[in-house]
């Protein structure tokens, strides 16, 4: 099986939303669906198939959670130095806009664009990977070609 990179923080992540499910979640479903089936006929019981709707969705995400944590490669990018490559924070600006950004890149499982977080398999990083402080950077996104410097590289 093919091992999933990802940070120590998107690793802690995952652990404590699994040991939320497997603790708060499915408890309390499953009290749900008990108080749910108290209430008698369950074929017209909306509370009854919400609870089990639920119930199915959290189990599935456990089964998900599982598959991930038991093949997460837990990468320290604070080992790292040099060259731009998995877990570097780096430093943008836009050619064009002059607009600065920071991005962390991480693993597919952990990325969240909104929050810095960039995934590894994106064009961005793609073609940031290799690439050093002071150095253009030509990407090909769904919005048309970009341009960027690379201000600043750091491994935390």
């Amino acid at each position: 099986m093919e091992k999933i990179p990802m940070t120590r923080g998107g690793f802690i992540a995952l652990d404590d939303e699994l040991k939320n499910l497997k603790t708060v979640d499915r408890p309390a479903v499953i009290r749900d669906i008990a108080e749910a089936r108290a209430h008698g006929d369950l074929s017209e019981n909306a509370e009854y198939h919400a609870a089990r709707e639920r119930q199915s969705f959290i189990e599935g995400r456990i089964k998900e959670l599982e598959a991930i944590i038991s093949r997460a490669e837990v990468i320290d990018p604070s080992r790292f130095t040099g060259a731009i490559k998995f877990g570097a924070t780096v430093t943008l600006v836009d050619e064009t806009s002059s607009e600065a950004r920071t991005y962390q890149i991480v693993g597919e499982v952990e990325a969240n664009i909104e929050n810095g977080l960039l995934n590894i398999r994106s064009p961005l990083a793609r073609a940031l990977i290799g690439k050093e402080e002071g150095d253009s950077v030509e990407v090909r996104t769904p919005g048309g070609e970009k341009s960027y410097e690379i201000l600043n590289v750091r491994f935390v």
